[in-house]
């Protein structure tokens, strides 16, 4: 990998940080991505659902919550974006299939937007049993299985090519690893960051300034900034402003767990190997690249198209899901002192403060009227109260 950025730099001069995340991770021969994808104890990284199936049943029950919040629709895709291992999926499967009664009328598929063979492989063993097969060439979908639960489960590239209709949609832990590109203030402007080969030393790479304003710097900052240093993320941007268009027109709800911050961080792009921070320009191909997602960002990508909720933390997220309850019954349930502890320290990772708890945020996109009844302008007092949305506020548990 280091190889073939070294040769495109010698011949075509610095590539964007952007440009660099995307060769490094989704490079079809040797990116991170395509080539191994480190989820889990011995991959790179280790993500919520691996720790605790807890994360994923919660979030099971926030779909239906809000499904049932809006009316019960008789169709229900779930549509998550980057998978991983499929675990969350496969938590959030679990809570329909012990709540089926409730669902009985819908008619629900699964839906997943993933681009490595590698991860999709995992995922249909995951989820399936394996029992999947190639769609034929003129169908949008790669692949396609029958769940373990008896759900049909489809495979994508791209979340355009997911077919339209009313839709929750999951980003866990996906946006954090698209492209950004990095902005410097210096005395003569604002300058992008790019990454270009060391003279000094042939094969190691290094940051440099723009000489001079990029498309991207003409773009990408807005003329109110106060930050020195700018991290935006334009994918995210469009993949938001799709998200918020489907859900507009075909309803439904968006959740996106990550890491990020509301616009007030600058410097946050960094890497993990082996459970380790790694520098991100050393050996690209073999660690995991990230960046703290922009939620501002999101919400004014969302261009008003929806409601947006958040961000909140996860600690406070879980804690109105009710995750406090779901620890007692489980402890309650198991009769063994290793299984005990497991669920005490899972549920410390999740959210300890020191740990997830703070780090990791919740942001919603929801349909206006999901907020604020249509026709509550005219007659205030004629339509019941709406519901609260599960996880953002404090739910009475009866």
């Amino acid at each position: 990998m280091l190889r073939h950025l070294a040769r495109k730099l010698r011949a075509s001069g610095p590539v964007t940080v952007a440009e660099y995340m995307r060769e490094a991770l989704t490079n079809p021969g040797q990116g991170y991505y395509t080539r191994r994808g480190g989820v889990g104890e011995s991959g790179d990284f280790i993500t919520s659902p691996e720790i605790s199936q807890v994360f994923g049943e919660l979030i099971g029950i926030w779909y239906i919550s809000e499904w049932m919040a809006m009316g019960k629709p008789s169709t229900l895709q779930l549509v998550e974006l980057g998978p991983g291992r499929g675990t969350l999926t496969e938590d959030v499967l679990r809570v329909f299939k012990q709540l089926s009664s409730v669902l009985s009328k819908c008619d629900v598929s699964v839906h997943l937007v993933e681009v490595s063979p590698k991860l999709s492989e995992i995922q249909a063993v995951t989820l399936t049993g394996g029992k999947v097969q190639p769609s034929p060439e003129d169908e949008s979908a790669y692949m396609k299985g029958i769940s373990k639960t008896g759900i049909p489960i489809f495979w994508y590239r791209d979340i355009q090519d997911v077919p339209a209709g009313y839709s929750f949609y999951l980003a866990h832990e996906f946006f954090d690893a698209l492209p950004i590109h990095k902005f410097q203030r210096t005395e003569k402007g604002w300058r992008e960051v790019l990454v270009d080969i060391d003279p000094q030393v042939p094969d190691q790479l290094r940051f440099v300034l723009s000489p001079s304003r990029t498309p991207a710097t003409q773009n990408f900052i807005q003329p109110e900034e106060t930050r020195d240093h700018v991290e935006v993320c334009p994918e995210a941007g469009v993949i938001v402003q799709r998200l918020a268009s489907r859900i507009e027109k075909d309803g439904g709800a968006a959740l996106v767990a990550d890491y990020g911050h509301d616009g007030t961080k600058t410097d946050t792009f960094r890497g993990f190997r082996n459970h380790q921070l790694h520098d991100v320009l050393s050996a690209p191909g073999t660690a995991d690249l990230t960046a703290d997602v922009d939620f501002s960002y999101l919400r004014k990508m969302a261009q008003g198209k929806t409601a947006t909720l958040g961000p909140i933390k996860q600690r406070e997220f879980l804690k109105n899901m009710g995750i406090d309850l779901r620890l007692q019954v489980l402890l309650q349930n198991s009769g063994d002192t290793a299984t005990r502890e497991q669920l005490l320290r899972s549920y410390d990772m999740l959210m300890n403060p020191e740990k997830m708890g703070d780090c990791f945020n919740f942001f919603a996109l929801l349909p206006h009227h999901r907020l604020v009844h249509p026709d509550k302008k005219d007659k205030p007092e004629s339509k019941s109260p709406l519901p609260p949305v599960a996880g953002f506020n404090e739910l009475l548990l009866k």
